[in-house]
């Protein structure tokens, strides 16, 4: 069978998701309560039967590196592996910081030949969504296309946050636009919805392809398109490409055979705050709209041995609670996701919270050292209100702090450092100490 080699790309800073992104790289955010974004792919690819992964890293990987490692290992006699590429310098001028997605997998093309793959699937570190990539890879070989990208029908109300395909009849790709703004520029790329619906997906008023991401390249024509000069309209010369949805795509749509692969499940891509914020509320409720109870697809994490949760007397709603977990009597958590080891002491109210929770549990000595100090406990203190916010991990919250809902109010930061608030919403960084008493 030909083999096929996956690359996930590990992103860039991750602005828009700080100050989650502060201490991690963005695929190493945790989601879901006890998972980590980069967990969503490579149980895709192992679900898939695709045991080779490559993961390319540049920001604060040092959390990303720790987790992979702990969590994805294969017995002597398989040939399967999970490897970190992290950026690095070297005496060829043309590697060292990844410019864009192109760049990072061009410069990692020592790697890739080394596998001898026949095909590199090539898919994004930071996204929520549970797919089969042999369909995929069937769509490709069939279609003959030497590139083969991943596709989700959008109303155009959604198109100017994504990259739109122009196709014919067969599914071939003749256009390719990076996030058009105006109704003019989307105006080529719309789809009839008799051709989405012959697909097997309902249109349902969805009239445009938007790119998620997710790549299958042939291998040698992969090689050849990332070293082959496009136009660069910044510099005004003829560059190498460095970000396949600005450079490669757009001018090789009509010189090379790219293929489109329709795919109708949810997928969410969490680089925001409150994208975040609203898809992790979101996994509580009846019928979540990704579910990780899901048998087909499981995905795969670090194991870690705790205990079952203790909840004492407390009321939940539309509220998920991970591993080893104490919750306070008389506490109320509504809609709101609960990491592992947290601590939420009695009588709080918890409202449309994230919280991540913590590395460890505090000892005798560690809470008595808080005492002496005046330091809150590890995680929320009795008494507390707090409302929208997402608390990252190991933060230390008084008792009777008061957070509410900033919905509507812009963005701003504590000058102390101590929470930042994003879209309406109050983040508390990792190990912030939010004082007894403090109204936010």
């Amino acid at each position: 069978m030909p083999q096929v080699l996956s690359l996930i790309l590990g992103g860039g800073r991750g602005t828009r998701l700080f100050p989650l992104t502060k201490q991690r790289a963005k695929p190493a955010v945790p989601v879901g309560g006890k998972y980590r974004l980069i967990d969503i792919p490579i149980s895709n690819c192992l679900n898939s039967k695709l045991n080779t992964i490559y993961v390319l890293t540049q920001f604060l990987s040092v959390s990303l590196h720790r987790h992979i490692s702990n969590t994805y290992k294969f017995d002597m006699f398989s040939k399967g592996f999970v490897e970190i590429l992290a950026a690095q310098q070297a005496y060829d001028d043309q590697i060292g910081w990844y410019q864009g997605t192109a760049d990072a997998v061009r410069q990692n093309i020592a790697y890739i030949k080394r596998e001898e793959p026949d095909e590199v699937l090539i898919l994004s570190g930071d996204q929520l969504y549970r797919m089969d990539y042999r369909q995929l890879i069937e769509t490709h070989r069939k279609s003959g296309a030497e590139v083969t990208i991943a596709g989700i029908p959008v109303p155009e109300n959604q198109t100017s946050a994504f990259g739109l395909m122009k196709v014919d009849d067969s599914g071939r790709v003749l256009g390719f636009a990076e996030k058009p703004k105006t109704a003019e520029a989307r105006k080529p790329y719309h789809v009839p919805s008799s051709w989405i619906d012959a697909q097997g997906i309902p249109s349902k008023g969805r009239n445009y392809i938007a790119n998620m991401g997710i790549y299958l390249f042939n291998t040698a024509k992969l090689i050849e398109m990332l070293n082959t000069p496009v136009p660069d309209k910044l510099h005004n010369a003829m560059l190498l490409p460095h970000d396949f949805g600005s450079n490669v795509f757009p001018n090789h749509v009509a010189d090379r055979h790219i293929h489109a692969h329709l795919y109708d499940g949810f997928w969410e891509d969490l680089g925001t705050i409150r994208s975040y914020h609203e898809t992790s509320l979101a996994l509580g409720e009846p019928e979540p709209p990704f579910d990780f109870f899901q048998p087909e697809g499981v995905i795969y994490t670090r194991m870690r041995n705790l205990p079952a949760s203790r909840i004492n007397g407390a009321r939940l709603d539309h509220a998920t609670v991970s591993d080893g977990c104490v919750i306070g009597g008389g506490s109320t958590l509504e809609h709101s996701s609960i990491g592992v080891r947290s601590v939420v002491g009695a009588n709080c109210l918890l409202r449309h919270v994230v919280m991540i929770g913590s590395d460890g549990y505090e000892t005798k000595a560690e809470l008595a050292e808080n005492q002496r100090l005046g330091r809150p406990n590890l995680n929320i203190g009795e008494g507390c209100r707090i409302e929208r916010a997402i608390l990252d991990k190991d933060c230390r919250i008084g008792k009777g702090v008061r957070i509410r809902d900033h919905d509507g109010d812009a963005d701003s930061d504590d000058p102390a450092g101590r929470f930042h608030i994003r879209d309406g919403i109050v983040c508390v960084p990792r190990g912030a100490i939010i004082p007894d008493g403090l109204e936010i």
